[in-house]
């Protein structure tokens, strides 16, 4: 691509010249940057995939409920779910104190909240909070209804 550098200072072209040729030009900049992100919507794409299978098969495993909701929120309200009983189970079992039917008990506590947005409102909490907040959802009455409906 060809630039005029006539409108620059004389004493700044040389440097912009050699800034210039370091660059791509802007249809092969759009170029690598559409192809950048083909690629990462793929990857995230596979990683999601991954991800869902995860959720679904520790679901099955640990004979949790299908989650209710919008059907956008299902998938998501999944992974949430999986990841906040995994990271629940490393803090509160594996480094922590507690024993299995200590986790047993958290896990009836878990398998009555059945709205995917609950678990995704709560998919930055920490492992270790998610007793607490199962409790505050049994005490909410956040089960089996929707409170939006």
């Amino acid at each position: 691509m060809t630039h005029d550098l006539s409108n620059r200072p004389a004493d700044r072209r040389a440097g912009f010249a050699r800034w210039l040729a370091t660059k791509d030009c802007t249809d092969c900049w759009k170029a690598s940057r559409d192809a950048d992100t083909e690629s990462k919507e793929e990857w995230l794409a596979a990683r999601r995939a991954a991800e869902q299978e995860a959720a679904r098969a520790w679901a099955t495993r640990f004979d949790m409920p299908p989650l209710e909701g919008p059907e956008k929120a299902l998938d998501w309200g999944e992974r949430s779910r999986h990841q906040l009983m995994t990271d629940a189970h490393t803090s509160l079992v594996v480094e922590g104190a507690w024993d299995e039917s200590d986790w047993a008990e958290l896990e009836e506590k878990a398998r009555a909240v059945t709205l995917a947005g609950w678990w995704i409102d709560q998919r930055d909490a920490e492992g270790s909070d998610l007793l607490e907040l199962l409790e505050a959802a049994g005490e909410d009455g956040l089960g089996t209804e929707n409170p939006f409906r």
